[in-house]
């Protein structure tokens, strides 16, 4: 029975230092990354009884062909000056310059409102249709002014055919010619008020049984965050039937403590965070800093500009504003944020010795500021690490792993 259990023994301590002699996931075609197991230096090499273990880790090999393929940015760890930051909340507003109210230019019965909230419209879409009496009086004296101009005409050719015959004086040519020029003044002005009215030129030329509708149009293309329009409600130009928006940049509505004022100012950049989307940063600047103290609150209202292309952020959102300030304290060793990338629960760095194969290394964090974290341990300041790509290196990783079950 001992002597079985020695010869098992044996076997299991065979295995165990083929084990360490492994090479991990299937041979790369050339360009191709691959993961790989090697031994971390300066670790001692496992004893039977386990003590002083040589660690065996995971790295990744991708070719610097590779890399530029896959997005893989190698760059040295550098001491940066850290600036400070200041945390303030806010709300999403859309940007007041961008935002118009559309009323009606004349009273009238809505007929038709058929754009609804949230709906994405371009510049000059009709939003809705009123009956108006105005444009109905306006479109009569235009065909009666067309009609008098189209008598004019008729009688000055009368006039001249009678002058040729010497039938009649030359001086009565003048005077027809001036009442066909009034009678033009008076047919470009009641076509004017009508283009003005938003009646469009094809309307002019509609027969006197059809009946024309008001266009209600928007000037600004964006999205309808607001509709009071109901069919067979009175509208008239006090009252806004529409609010559209240009949400393509938004305003974020901070409130700044008294006692802060100092540290912040207009330009200042910011960093703004919604909790709709956790891991997404929206970068902006302050482009108003109001000169008003809250007599409740005892804050200032701040205005961050941030671009908004996907237009992620809406309206009424609660947002975390961070404000960069200047740095304090020596610089010190950090890294962009992008860099780290969580591995088996913890903040790892893709740390390299030739550019090309990859360590993940555990590190250790400190403060946050303008996108960069700070490295308390875990990394030295020259070494080369993954500045960008990380999230790829893992995947890598992974895959190595699959390849070894």
């Amino acid at each position: 029975m001992i002597r079985k259990s020695v010869v098992c023994g044996g076997v299991a301590v065979l295995a165990l230092v083929g084990a360490f002699g492994y090479r991990f996931t299937h041979l790369p075609g050339k360009g191709e990354a691959r993961a790989e197991r090697t031994e971390e230096p300066g670790k001692k090499e496992p004893k039977a009884d386990g003590a002083g273990a040589r660690e065996v880790v995971k790295t990744v090999r991708m070719e610097a062909e590779v890399q530029k393929k896959a997005g893989v940015v190698v760059a040295r760890a550098v001491r940066n000056e850290m600036a400070g930051t200041l945390t303030a909340t806010g709300k999403i507003a859309p940007d007041g310059e961008r935002l118009t109210h559309v009323a009606p230019p004349l009273s009238g019965r809505i007929v038709w409102a058929g754009v609804g909230q949230g709906q994405t419209v371009g510049k000059g879409t009709v939003l809705a249709r009123l009956e108006s009496v105005e444009v109905a009086e306006s479109m009569n004296r235009y065909r009666q002014s067309r009609a008098k101009l189209a008598l004019a005409e008729k009688n000055l050719e009368r006039v001249k055919a009678l002058v040729e015959k010497k039938i009649a004086a030359r001086k009565e040519i003048f005077q027809v010619e001036n009442e066909c020029r009034s009678a033009s003044a008076e047919v470009a002005g009641d076509e004017q008020r009508l283009l003005l009215y938003g009646v469009g030129r094809h309307d002019l030329a509609a027969p006197p049984e059809k009946k024309i509708l008001l266009p209600v149009r928007t000037l600004l293309g964006g999205v309808v965050t607001e509709k009071h329009a109901t069919v067979g409600e009175l509208a008239d130009p006090s009252k806004s039937l529409f609010t559209v928006a240009d949400l393509g940049t938004v305003w974020v509505l901070v409130d700044i403590n008294e006692k802060d004022l100092a540290r912040v100012k207009q330009g200042q950049s910011a960093v703004v965070r919604v909790g709709a989307y956790p891991d997404r940063k929206f970068r902006g600047r302050i482009t108003q800093l109001a000169d008003l103290v809250d007599e409740a609150t005892r804050t200032v209202k701040a205005r961050v500009e941030v671009p908004n292309p996907g237009r992620k952020l809406k309206p009424e959102m609660f947002a975390t504003v961070e404000l960069a300030l200047p740095a304090a304290g020596p610089p010190v060793l950090a890294v962009p944020e992008e860099a780290l990338v969580e591995l088996e629960g913890k903040k790892v760095l893709f740390v390299s010795r030739d550019g090309t194969d990859f360590l993940p290394r555990p590190v250790m964090t400190g403060a946050v500021s303008g996108g960069y974290v700070e490295i308390t341990a875990g990394l030295a300041e020259g070494e080369l690490y993954a500045q960008k790509g990380g999230f790829v290196l893992k995947s890598e990783l992974k895959k190595g792993e699959l390849g070894e079950e």
